[in-house]
């Protein structure tokens, strides 16, 4: 096992941490938003770990173009996906989260604080 072994399984381990934390905060988040924000950034930066590691343990330029081209179009893609999820759920009136002390996006006024429901 050479150096670049143990880069690119580091890389990996590191990938798979992100994406079970990104599934633990899918389970454990209170609302569809929190879930959203930690799907998309720690899914995100997992996936782009575990192609970082791929690269290091094949090397080659024919893995490094199509690894980065798989990184350039996660980095792009996920977020204006989580952007189109949450929009899609706050005008499908999803409920916040009680621990929520301000609706920013709600009309009329910029910052109006949010119901309380108990």
């Amino acid at each position: 096992m050479n150096g670049w072994d143990v880069v690119g399984s580091v890389f990996v381990a590191l990938g798979v941490f992100f994406i079970i934390m990104s599934a633990v905060g899918l389970l454990r988040l209170p609302d569809v938003y929190s879930r959203l924000s930690a799907v998309t950034k720690a899914a995100t930066l997992g996936v782009v770990l575990i192609l970082a590691g791929a690269f290091f343990l094949k090397p080659s330029w024919t893995a490094f173009i199509t690894l980065a081209l798989a990184a350039a179009l996660q980095f792009l893609t996920a977020p204006v996906g989580g952007f189109a999820l949450g929009r899609a759920a706050y005008r499908s009136k999803s409920p916040l989260a009680a621990q929520t002390n301000y609706d920013e996006l709600a009309t009329g006024e910029a910052s109006a604080p949010v119901a309380d429901d108990g």
